[in-house]
């Protein structure tokens, strides 16, 4: 009989191989549920691509759970005070988190556990964020049926584990598409209804729209990422934070950002969604991450694209000339360049590096 030690090895040896292929999001999270769904012991799971610089969800993948409900998740995601939710897990560095630790073993406690998981039939709830580099690349919740009883502490521990593997994994696969120069694209708009339904689109965003295409759409006609963005700014109307832009990558690899505001203010009302290529300085932080950079690397790197100068860059960050050469260095060497020339030039190209340093 296999015991339960040699059966962790073999998942976070699968992990490590899995980390370091050459697999697109979706290949990555189907791989990952063949590792990981014995292991965990969960009956069903649901895959989410994010905006690695914010965190928000821009996808949904899932072969287990119905969406018809998808809405009221995304709601509970972006309106709910609940326990246990993605930002709340990232921000504790865990990586991973249980409904039922974050409960106390109380399940009931959470309104997520009540409108949603309960109904649908399930009991404890894993939910898992991926980073790596400094962004968000991905995240997913884990359900098991209530007989199975609660996640153990041991296989919280795995799901930490496997976290950062498939933060890696994701991050990589984000070099397999690096788009074609094209001529810049017009903005297009599209018009969805207060349940999030498309009402109208103009010829270019009815274009784009298979550019996103995820499990969702067949549920609200439109993918994912316009449902969060659009949810956002309704939460935002009502009082939440204000909204950060989504970025969503297309099918070719080029980046969009997503901007939604409310045609007459109110949070049930009708919303606009504005859809435009990506500029340099909005994948900047997607790229830097791409790119594995730390946080001090990110000080430098943006001081640079500045034009700053080496001695100006030490004394606005209190160090030395000699530290910034060596961030420099490092820089160069994990964006795969030779110079300030080279490197400036590939972040105005918005393009991140072909080839994984």
């Amino acid at each position: 009989m296999v015991s339960r030690r040699e059966v962790e090895r073999q998942v976070i040896s699968d992990l490590r191989d899995l980390a370091r292929g050459e697999l697109t999001a979706p290949q990555v999270f189907r791989q990952a549920d063949q590792v990981l769904r014995d292991a965990l012991g969960f009956d069903a799971v649901c895959w989410h691509t994010t905006d690695p610089a914010t965190g928000l969800v821009n996808s949904v993948l899932t072969e287990d759970l119905r969406l018809d409900d998808f809405r009221q998740a995304v709601q509970l995601e972006i309106w709910g005070d609940d326990t246990a939710r993605f930002p709340e897990i990232r921000l504790s560095g865990r990586g991973a988190d249980t409904l039922s630790r974050a409960t106390g073993g109380v399940l009931r406690r959470s309104l997520r556990f009540r409108e949603q998981i309960a109904p649908a039939g399930f009991g404890d709830e894993l939910r898992a964020v991926f980073d790596a580099g400094g962004g968000m690349w991905g995240c997913a919740a884990f359900m098991r049926g209530p007989d199975r009883g609660p996640y153990r502490p041991g296989e919280l521990a795995l799901a930490q584990r496997a976290a950062r593997y498939l933060g890696v994994a994701l991050q990589r696969s984000q070099l397999l598409r690096v788009p074609s120069p094209r001529a810049p694209l017009p903005p297009a708009v599209l018009l969805l209804g207060p349940d999030n339904h498309l009402i109208s689109a103009d010829e270019r965003a009815e274009q784009l729209l298979g550019e996103f295409t995820d499990d969702s759409a067949s549920i609200f006609t439109v993918p994912t990422s316009f449902v969060m963005v659009t949810e956002q700014a309704r939460g935002a109307a009502a009082g939440a934070q204000t909204p950060p832009p989504l970025r969503v990558r297309g099918r070719d690899g080029t980046w969009f950002v997503l901007h939604a505001s409310l045609m007459e203010g109110k949070a049930d009302g009708p919303a606009a969604v504005v859809i435009a290529p990506a500029s340099p300085a909005d994948i900047l932080p997607v790229v830097f991450a791409s790119y594995g950079f730390t946080p001090r690397e990110r000080e430098v790197a943006v001081r640079v694209v500045q034009g700053r100068a080496t001695d100006d860059i030490a004394r606005a960050l209190c160090t030395t000339p000699l530290t910034v050469q060596d961030h420099l260095k490092s820089i160069f060497t994990k964006a795969g360049v030779r110079s300030r020339r080279e490197f400036v030039a590939q972040l105005l190209t918005a393009h991140p590096p072909e080839v994984w340093t």
